[in-house]
């Protein structure tokens, strides 16, 4: 795991609960940080199907994720509006390739914000 730079993103472990099984399932996954909350992109390497841990946290939006200062709890949304244009932006700044790799996708891909919670049964 590494943090983001200012010119970069970092990795984080991201922990979720499978939509089918209940069982947990993990991920390694980009990220860098807005404020407390951590921002991904709901990717399949561009390919057009959703990732499954994307579907997973659609169903279940409480998870864990791990990052280089250590674990937290989060909920998970995805950005909307001009909050989705912002953080997209700012992905287009790490990655400038950024829209043409979105565009090899039939729907948009989602900017996923994961939230700091701080009770793990909310």
């Amino acid at each position: 795991m590494w943090r983001p730079k200012p010119e970069g993103w970092g990795t984080l472990h991201l922990t979720t609960t499978g939509r089918r099984t209940g069982h947990e399932r993990a991920v390694i996954l980009g990220y860098f940080e807005d404020g407390p909350n951590l921002v991904t992109m709901a990717m399949n390497g561009w390919a057009d199907p959703e990732p499954a841990w994307w579907l997973n946290l659609q169903a279940q939006p409480d998870a864990t994720v791990v990052i280089r200062d250590g674990p937290r709890l989060v909920h998970a949304r995805a950005a909307r509006g001009d909050e989705r244009s912002r953080l997209w932006s700012r992905w287009r700044e790490i990655d400038t390739g950024l829209d043409d790799l979105a565009a090899l996708r039939s729907s948009e891909t989602a900017v996923v914000i994961l939230e700091p919670r701080s009770d793990p049964n909310p």
